[in-house]
């Protein structure tokens, strides 16, 4: 078989195992497995596949077919213009979490600039170390409760050459953190146990303990609402990710606690995603 018919008959295999972008995912699968980039495919749609390497890629294929992320077979992740380490160990970094640091950038460079930054519920790293990434001059910790999570976000660290810039620690949200931030960001867990089957197959391979924020899904932001004063520098802003429906109750947690300048985010599709607050 050619390039072009493999990608023709893993296009029509994902269509029907109701894959979203079939003729995408068919590319970057035959890409990694031949070792070159997807757009390279177009330059080789004649060429003929060997039988080892058809076999190869089939595992490839009955393994995304039956929901496996497409990150997760591919090792990376790409997010804000960096190459991340993606695997079952931590969530599957989401395009919300980079509109999140791209609302950071553009609305908060001005502190995150030279402050000191701690992001809760870290997973793989890519918060802490994109924000690295852009300011240099800024003290950087990323904490999770996973070990699992933070052994991926130091393999991503040192990938990118920020060990020295970005540190990872394990705490239950702020409760092993010393000191205070300027900024405390946060991408927690927000599906609640209830609603344990409703994500989509490729959601579920994500680890539960990143998934799931108790009885009622913002369980883990209400704590880390509570948490955030002691850990905050006056005029320190508090930044999160939040479900969708989950804002209203969220802002009124923040005014009760005494926050200020409070005001929510919408993400690229129309909901409340994000959240922001300063205290003290």
């Amino acid at each position: 078989m050619t390039v072009l018919e493999v990608l023709q008959s893993t296009t029509g295999y994902f269509k029907k195992r109701k894959i979203d972008s079939p003729r995408l995912n068919a590319e970057h699968l035959l890409a990694h497995m031949l070792g070159c980039r997807r757009i390279e495919l177009y330059l080789e749609f004649d060429r003929a596949l060997e039988e080892e390497e058809i076999a190869n890629l089939r595992e490839l294929v009955r393994r995304r077919g039956q929901g496996e992320p497409l990150q997760h077979l591919l090792g990376t992740v790409e997010f804000c213009g960096q190459t991340f380490l993606c695997d079952k160990r931590a969530l599957v970094p989401r395009p919300e979490t980079e509109e999140l640091v791209e609302l950071l950038i553009a609305d908060r460079g001005w502190r995150i600039a030279d402050s000191r930054v701690v992001d809760v519920g870290t997973g793989s790293g890519v918060i802490a170390l994109s924000l690295a990434k852009k300011f240099p001059d800024a003290q950087i910790l990323g904490v999770d409760v996973s070990e699992d999570a933070l052994m991926l976000a130091r393999e991503n660290a040192v990938r990118l050459n920020l060990t020295d810039r970005v540190q990872f620690l394990r705490s239950d949200l702020l409760e092993g953190v010393d000191g205070t931030f300027d900024l405390i960001v946060a991408n927690l867990p927000y599906i609640a146990a209830q609603d344990r089957h409703a994500p989509s197959r490729e959601v579920l391979h994500d680890p539960a303990v990143a998934l799931f924020g108790g009885a009622h899904g913002d369980d883990l932001v209400r704590d880390l609402i509570k948490q955030a004063p002691s850990r905050l520098r006056p005029g320190g802003v508090l930044a999160l990710e939040i479900g969708i429906g989950q804002s209203e109750l969220l802002l009124s947690t923040l005014a009760e606690k005494n926050y200020r300048d409070i005001c929510s985010r919408n993400d690229y599709s129309g909901g409340i995603r994000f959240i922001f607050a300063r205290y003290g």
